[in-house]
């Protein structure tokens, strides 16, 4: 596993991100896991975090592209804080562009706040977390009604490597409804293979009663 993903790993541990115990999913599961993106807080958080979705974005869909699209409202500070990392370490000028949830009609008018898009643009699109793929029906419709544009993929912070709306991944399922690229930062597997049974600051993260929940979790929600 690459050092920036182990690194990745734990500064969610550290931002408490990645949560351990008994939630419950968007799409309603029951999970032993969790990750929340909004306990990213502060400006050092933000940072560090936009580097290491350049990386993630480096990696997969390099730099040739126009747009990093994030939708509102969790993807209005990644967008911003990936584009600036992308321009610091890798010197790609990206433009940076998010959805309004209410159309403006005074000032900067339209859906969009940031860089528009226009016919011709790639656009990569960034999210927090992607479970069942039900965000990204939402998403699209907005990118597409801009022009003639080319969506080249979908990046998101963590993969919960659980199926989607069919059997498959929910990114494996975006992948073949929508023809483009899917990609994370880390997946739910490198998470449990960097924590199980390894002391973390002095603590287990991951002992033998959790990884027994996340096996049952997969077990259920897992892609056969």
């Amino acid at each position: 596993m690459e050092q920036y993903k182990q690194e990745f790993i734990e500064f969610m541990v550290d931002c408490g991100v990645l949560k351990f115990g008994d939630f419950v999913t968007k799409s309603g599961r029951k999970t032993p896991f969790f990750v929340n993106t909004g306990f990213y807080r502060t400006g050092s958080q933000l940072r560090r975090l936009g580097e290491y979705y350049a990386k993630a974005i480096h990696e997969n869909f390099g730099t040739d592209f126009d747009v990093l699209f994030g939708p509102a409202y969790k993807g209005i500070p990644l967008t911003v804080a990936a584009s600036m990392a992308l321009s610091e370490h890798f010197g790609a000028d990206i433009g940076y562009c998010s959805n309004r949830k209410e159309v403006k009609d005074h000032g900067d008018k339209g859906i969009l706040l940031g860089s528009p898009i226009k016919d011709g643009d790639r656009v990569v699109i960034i999210e927090d977390v992607t479970t069942a793929g039900t965000s990204i029906e939402e998403t699209l419709p907005i990118i597409k009604a801009q022009g003639n544009v080319d969506v080249l993929g979908l990046v998101v912070s963590v993969d919960r490597c659980e199926r989607g709306q069919g059997e498959k991944s929910a990114l494996t399922e975006i992948h073949e409804k929508y023809g483009f690229k899917t990609a994370a930062i880390v997946t739910m597997n490198e998470v449990v293979e960097h924590l199980y049974n390894r002391e973390y600051k002095g603590k287990v993260i991951i002992d033998d009663g959790l990884k027994a929940a996340i096996d049952a979790y997969y077990d259920q929600y897992g892609v056969k």
